[in-house]
C-alpha cells in the first residue's frame, strides 16, 4: 500500500459547515475499512487534510471523489503520494 495526502482547502464555508456531518460519516467508514491514517483539520480553518493508504492515485482520486465535501462543492481537493518515512 502507498500513502496519499489530502489537502481538502475550503471553497465554501458554508457548505463546510451543512455537509460536515455527512463528510465525517464518510471519512469514519473509510478509516474503518483500514483506508484512512489519518485526518484532521487545519486550525486556520483554511481547510483539512486527510491521509489515505492506497494501492495507487486512482483509487484515492475515486475515494476522495465521493467524499461530501467535494461533491458538494464545499472544498476542492489535491492529492499528493506521500513517501513517509
Amino acid at each position: 500500500m502507498k500513502t496519499y495526502v489530502v489537502f481538502l482547502p475550503m471553497l465554501d464555508a458554508e457548505k463546510s459547515k451543512l455537509h460536515r456531518p455527512e463528510h465525517l460519516a464518510y471519512l469514519e467508514e473509510q478509516a474503518a475499512q483500514g483506508h484512512i491514517f489519518a485526518k484532521g483539520p487545519f486550525v486556520d480553518g483554511s481547510g483539512g487534510m486527510v491521509i489515505y493508504k492506497a494501492k495507487s492515485m486512482e483509487d484515492v482520486e475515486m475515494r476522495v471523489k465521493n467524499d461530501p465535501y467535494v461533491q458538494t462543492g464545499a472544498r476542492s481537493y489535491e492529492i499528493r503520494e506521500w513517501a513517509m518515512n
